[in-house]
């Protein structure tokens, strides 16, 4: 082998250390970032789910507190029907104001956003 093939072959190998250098730091790099991305997604199922189970807790409470409102209404309607003045006619003026004061308490008590 003459000076300029070792040169040409010494050129070439040094060439393809470079490349196989880079290929492996791009591999690492991409490793690493597909580890921190699955952290990232396993993070953010955990949220999720702690969010679900808040949500399905809300939901339960609600519909205890629904049940529970309902069961009083029965229990005053039960208690009132035998009850005279509870069959007559409530002026519209007060019967406004209740129904005005019933609308702000619900309001008052809904916590959701609205819808624009």
């Amino acid at each position: 082998m003459n000076n300029k093939q070792i040169v040409i072959s010494a050129a070439i190998c040094l060439m393809l250390s470079y490349i196989a250098y880079n290929s492996w730091q791009d591999e690492r790099a991409a490793n690493k970032r597909v580890t921190e991305l699955s952290n990232q997604i396993t993070q953010l199922e955990q949220q999720a789910m702690i969010s679900n189970q808040i949500i399905a807790n809300n939901e339960l409470a609600k519909r205890e507190l629904e049940n529970h409102s309902l069961a009083i209404q029965e229990q005053i309607n039960e208690l009132l029907k035998n009850n005279d003045c509870a069959g007559q006619l409530v002026p519209d003026g007060i019967a406004n104001r209740l129904y005005q004061r019933a609308k702000s308490l619900r309001q008052s008590a809904d916590t959701r956003e609205p819808f624009n």
